[in-house]
């Protein structure tokens, strides 16, 4: 597995394909976040945008492979393990952005009222329950499930506008948390949120991984 996510990150890094969603964070978190303001609202905002972005991450890891390549490593290393570590590449790398946005808006954020350890832990395990969230849409929202370009770009718009907005879910909850707590100084660390995000991830991902030896 070590090998297929050394191949597969390589392969990400190569393509330049993570540059767009990379930008696309870097806007939303240049235009939403103001230097100075309260560091829980601060973190509720960088941490809500990880959902699509990561979404948008993982569906580009699972497909950037061309097709003869991708049955050559599915044949070598079998088509559930592969697809898995395309899943995990996006994963991890897009845990390593969160956790410098997370370092970094808490850097230049208003901490008068939060002590630093305390939101920089809230803001990673929300980071964290939003990454999972994020990759759980986008295993779901493209192969071997959702074939089409089209729709799988369509229900990852939508889904990950559902994700931050309907009650129940991990990101919502992870959001709120922190946003309640600038209103109100007060740090509400939400470790179920990531808890919860973790086994949704864990179980979109075996159901694609899955998928694959049943339409591929």
């Amino acid at each position: 597995m070590t090998a297929l996510l050394r191949y597969q990150t390589a392969l990400l890094a190569r393509s330049q394909r993570w540059l767009a969603p990379l930008l696309l964070y870097a806007v939303f978190v240049g235009v939403g976040v103001q230097a100075g303001e309260p560091v829980l609202g601060a973190l509720g905002y960088a941490s809500a945008a990880l959902v699509p972005v990561t979404a948008w991450l993982v569906r580009i890891c699972l497909n950037q492979e061309p097709a003869a390549a991708r049955h050559a490593v599915a044949a070598a290393a079998g088509r559930e393990r592969a697809h898995l570590a395309a899943f995990l590449a996006a994963v991890g790398c897009m845990a390593v952005l969160g956790a410098v946005a997370v370092l970094g808006v808490t850097a230049v954020s208003d901490l008068r009222r939060v002590g630093p350890l305390a939101a920089a832990t809230a803001g990673l395990l929300a980071a964290g329950a939003c990454v999972l969230t994020g990759a759980a849409l986008g295993a779901l929202c493209t192969r071997p499930l959702v074939r089409a370009p089209g729709w799988s770009l369509a229900v990852l718009v939508l889904g990950s506008l559902l994700a931050l907005v309907t009650t129940g879910s991990p990101a919502k909850y992870a959001v709120t948390g922190l946003v309640t707590g600038s209103l109100t100084a007060t740090v509400h660390v939400p470790w179920l949120a990531f808890s919860c995000a973790a086994a949704t991830a864990a179980a979109a991902a075996a159901l694609a991984c899955r998928a694959t030896a049943w339409r591929e």
